[in-house]
């Protein structure tokens, strides 16, 4: 797969770049950012990390405003941010509203026509983008992480969960922990990209769900969730993530409700450390 730079930065000691490439999964041109840090010897390789974003983001908005590539480059961690959904694609509707369509992928794949042909997020995620960095970049080899914020918190922890064997550690801020009853999911991007068969094609994308029928290996989730958060109990339910995890000791959730906080990025700079610390502490012994 060729992949094609797009700019590139020094922040830290490594490099933030920006790539982009013709996607076979969603049938357009995207494009992710990858924090390399600084390589202290030629053959130096790195765990992998993935952070998925929230909607109306695209690749750029984390590299911007978390504040993670020092913590990144401390902890040895190469972080990979694709964008949040297919652009270009003209589907009629795709640019009506924040949280449907452009920006917002959801990280499903579509089973409804027109949406089924691009929006493939789940694909991209846990197929094209990983081989994409297998044959690109210096990394370690079956060492990946994965973390997101809001509709990319609900993607990290779902993602996570059904490929054990592939992404080792999961972490989120302010996920979306039940989409299947949140007006985000139940009204809009589960009702039309995956139809009306809520307890197969839905239950595979609810973060509640799959920790309820998880039956893999042991995994650890740290959740942040500020308490000042407007979304908090209409659209992202973190009791339903932890009430879960309570019925199914192969989880851990570590549901940290922070005090004063808000949905934004200045709560996610204010945690990110931490975050980043979880994945490598997981990764180094996995």
């Amino acid at each position: 797969m060729t992949i094609e730079l797009v700019s590139k930065t020094r922040c830290f000691g490594g490099l933030q770049k920006v790539y982009k490439h013709e996607s076979s999964e969603l049938n357009c041109t995207m494009k992710f950012s990858l924090y390399e840090p600084e390589q202290r010897a030629d053959t130096e390789r790195f765990h992998v990390l993935f952070y998925l974003s929230g909607l109306t983001c695209t690749e750029e908005n984390f590299i911007q405003k978390s504040g993670f590539q020092k913590y990144a480059n401390e902890q040895r961690l190469m972080v990979v941010g694709p964008d949040t959904s297919p652009r270009g694609c003209n589907i009629p509707g795709d640019r009506d509203a924040y949280d449907f369509g452009e920006g917002a992928g959801f990280y499903v794949d579509a089973t409804k026509e027109p949406w089924s042909k691009h929006y493939r997020m789940y694909s991209y995620v846990t197929k094209e983008l990983p081989t994409l960095i297998r044959q690109n970049f210096p990394f370690i080899s079956g060492k990946f992480g994965i973390f997101g914020h809001s509709m990319g918190g609900h993607g990290a922890i779902s993602i996570g969960l059904r490929n054990p064997n592939l992404f080792k550690s999961i972490s989120a801020f302010a996920p979306i922990c039940n989409p299947s009853n949140s007006p985000w999911g139940r009204d809009k991007t589960f009702k039309f990209y995956l139809g009306e068969d809520i307890q197969d094609e839905w239950g595979k994308y609810d973060s509640k769900e799959l920790v309820l029928s998880y039956a893999g290996p042991p995994r650890k989730i740290l959740v942040d969730q500020g308490t000042e958060d407007d979304f908090l109990s209409s659209h992202l339910m973190p009791e339903t993530l932890k009430d879960a995890a309570t019925a199914n000791s192969n989880v851990d959730v570590e549901l940290r409700m922070q005090e004063g906080y808000n949905h934004s990025y200045f709560f996610i700079a204010t945690f990110i450390e931490d975050h980043l610390k979880h994945h490598a502490h997981i990764l180094n012994a996995a």
